[in-house]
């Protein structure tokens, strides 16, 4: 039998969170797998196998609370440098998670989505698998989970600059309007709101990469809690911290 879904103002009571005041999209580094299996032994590809279940427990925690955009760095433009056995098992096992849980998505609301480059040496196979779960959810609006797949947020810079630059030689773009909302509008997921809240797992205090155009007044943590260890309740818990900052995008608040 399913579990129900937690209460949503019970969420809020036991975790004090202000529920009329929740972050719309929360961003997460998925950090820690290869140490959480190198402390027990173990390959660290199984370390990414037990980051699967904290994955998706946090995207039910997610569900529950009412977030509207989440998005998980899963696989790095760097990423490639890893030993080929542990790449290969990355993009694999990715393909996989979208086979399995991409129906529970369409249940339950959750449209896929996601981020990066698509060319090669992503396997065709793999981009197929992208594009087809993309398409089965496309009509989902409970919940947008982006995956951020052979994604670096310097090449997605990058990518929106070439974009623009040849809509200018096309004569499509005025060189002298260029503003910040024409590169907004040319980065992976344009409709995406920039993140409220960021986190990183394990600790490390750095975001190598991820979302740095969108991230320009986000609210980071660095949680040391390694990433298969993570689960719903640590979300809540960072989401009560958040809401006691103060943002202040440059200006005072008095």
């Amino acid at each position: 039998m399913a579990r129900p879904e937690p209460d949503r103002a019970e969420i809020c009571r036991r975790f004090g969170i202000d529920g009329s005041d929740l972050p719309r999209h929360v961003a997460l580094i998925l950090d820690g797998n290869g140490r959480w299996a190198s402390r027990r032994d173990l390959p660290r590809t199984e370390g990414h196998r037990r980051g699967e279940p904290a994955l998706w427990d946090v995207v039910e925690g997610g569900l529950a609370l009412g977030i509207e955009w989440m998005t998980v760095y899963v696989f790095s433009t760097e990423n490639w440098t890893r030993p080929k056995d542990e790449v290969e098992f990355l993009l694999w096992f990715n393909r996989d998670i979208l086979l399995r849980r991409r129906e529970e998505c369409l249940r339950k609301g959750i449209r896929i989505r996601f981020m990066g480059r698509r060319g090669r040496p992503v396997p065709r196979a793999l981009v197929e698998t992208i594009e087809e779960s993309e398409a089965l959810t496309a009509g989902c609006r409970r919940l947008n989970l982006t995956f951020a797949f052979n994604y670096g947020g310097r090449a997605e810079i990058v990518d929106a600059v070439r974009e623009i630059a040849a809509a200018a030689a096309a004569g499509d773009i005025d060189p002298r309007r260029i503003s910040e909302r024409t590169i907004a509008r040319h980065l992976y997921v344009p409709e995406m709101p920039d993140p409220d809240l960021l986190l990183r797992s394990s600790g490390e205090m750095r975001i190598s990469n991820f979302l740095l155009w969108q991230s320009a007044y986000t609210e980071f943590m660095f949680p040391k809690r390694l990433w298969p260890d993570f689960r719903r309740r640590h979300l809540y818990e960072a989401i009560a911290r958040f809401q006691r900052r103060e943002r202040r995008y440059g200006g005072i608040i008095d």
